[in-house]
């Protein structure tokens, strides 16, 4: 009986231990396994913005807001 404890407190401490590491890594609705992946390239959406010149600007940079129109 105390062995079956013992094995089911480290099952729930190595669970818990999982969730941990999953959702320290979690930062505006993207969740990464480790914490060190979310500290690299991000990828913005390819939508684009006319200006009233005519031209498209893209989004850009680490927060994906549109480039200033020229």
């Amino acid at each position: 009986m105390n062995i079956m404890r013992v094995v089911v407190m480290v099952v729930v401490a190595v669970v818990i231990l999982l969730v941990v590491l999953i959702t320290w890594g979690c930062e505006d609705d993207w969740c990464y396994i480790f914490p060190w992946q979310g500290q690299g390239q991000i990828a913005c959406t390819m939508e684009a913005k006319l200006c009233p010149d005519g031209s498209a600007v893209g989004r850009s940079g680490p927060n994906c807001q549109f480039a200033p129109c020229p």
